[in-house]
């Protein structure tokens, strides 16, 4: 236990650093400048400061001041000595942060056990912090745990829907970080940017209630097929409505919007504009982007600068014209990103 002690006269300080060694663990730092003790509480961390109140220069009172810009009152003890009996010297120092007092001469009868009880204050105090450190580092670790099941639940759940479509993981990795490269540069929260990277591969899951002689379907869709199967929109909306995750709902809402256009021409709900979430709207850019310049089985992928092209046409018509700016600003990041996650 680091105590210091302040004192302009030697005698004073000799003796009370030989009380306070007969304190178990207590080891006393004296000062006869107060200006040097103040240095030292300030760089330091003291368990106990014993300090005079008549000094010259930086007396007591500021001298607590001082301290407790540095120290509060619950964590580190203060114990002035004074020879003024006077109350309102005592209520000055309470009221600057002193937590005792000691008056002179002193008393050895009567400073061993106030300073012996202001260190096991002290002492229950750091218990009581450890312990709270101890216990907010294991809910980081039991949440990070709870965040690490939550993120492989999603990633089965966005591949389990993927097997049953004829698209790659990749493309489900590629289209997801299309996505938060596009929030990003909407100058958007960074928990959503992460929130939006974890969400977004779950935009097809609604494709696990279609039936397979229409999702894999090589030829074209009757309109009968085709209105069976914009319905994996809704039947996704549904799978993930009412998890008490934020991500999974953020998943829900990406999964009913994403077909969605900016000209109320979409589906399922006809949204335009800004009515549509903006999860939806920035997904939209980065599915269909990936889906044009990627191959599929049935098809070839598109050239960039077609896929560009198409970008631009629908600027304003399908997509979100601010998406579909800061998706082609960033071009060259696009494919780095189409690059680096390639199907193979």
């Amino acid at each position: 236990m680091q105590i210091a002690i302040i004192d302009d006269m030697p005698l004073n300080l000799l003796l009370m650093e030989k009380l306070v060694a007969h304190e178990a663990g207590a080891i006393p730092h004296t000062f006869v400048d107060a200006s040097e003790g103040l240095k030292w509480c300030l760089d330091n961390e003291p368990d106990l400061i014993i300090v005079d109140y008549m000094m010259p220069g930086l007396d007591g009172l500021e001298f607590i001041s001082r301290v407790r810009e540095r120290h509060p009152r619950e964590e580190v003890p203060i114990l002035m000595v004074t020879a003024n009996s006077e109350r309102t010297t005592r209520y000055e120092a309470l009221s600057r942060g002193a937590n005792d007092f000691l008056t002179k001469p002193i008393d050895k009868h009567e400073f061993a056990p106030r300073v012996h009880n202001m260190l096991k204050l002290r002492q229950a105090h750091k218990l009581t912090r450890d312990r709270a450190d101890i216990l907010a580092e294991e809910v980081r670790k039991a949440t990070a745990d709870i965040l690490q099941r939550e993120r492989e639940t999603i990633v089965r759940l966005a591949r389990a829907a993927e097997f049953r479509d004829p698209e790659t993981g990749a493309h489900i990795q590629r289209m997801a970080r299309y996505s938060a490269l596009i929030a990003e540069h909407l100058s958007q929260p960074g928990s959503f940017v992460s929130d939006l990277l974890l969400a977004a591969p779950m935009h097809d899951v609604g494709k696990l209630g279609i039936p397979d002689h229409i999702l894999l379907k090589t030829g074209a869709l009757s309109p009968d097929e085709r209105e069976i199967m914009k319905r994996h929109t809704t039947i996704g909306y549904d799978i993930l409505k009412d998890s008490a995750s934020r991500v999974v709902q953020l998943g829900a809402s990406i999964a009913l919007s994403h077909h969605e256009k900016f000209d109320g021409t979409g589906y399922p709900n006809r949204l335009s504009g800004r009515d549509i979430p903006l999860e939806g709207r920035i997904v939209a850019v980065a599915d269909v982007f990936d889906a044009i310049s990627s191959s599929r089985p049935y098809k070839q992928a598109w050239p960039i600068e077609k896929a560009v092209d198409l970008l631009l046409d629908g600027r304003g018509r399908h997509f979100d014209p601010d998406c579909v700016d800061v998706f082609l600003d960033n071009l060259d990041d696009v494919i780095a990103i189409r690059d680096e996650c390639a199907d193979d």
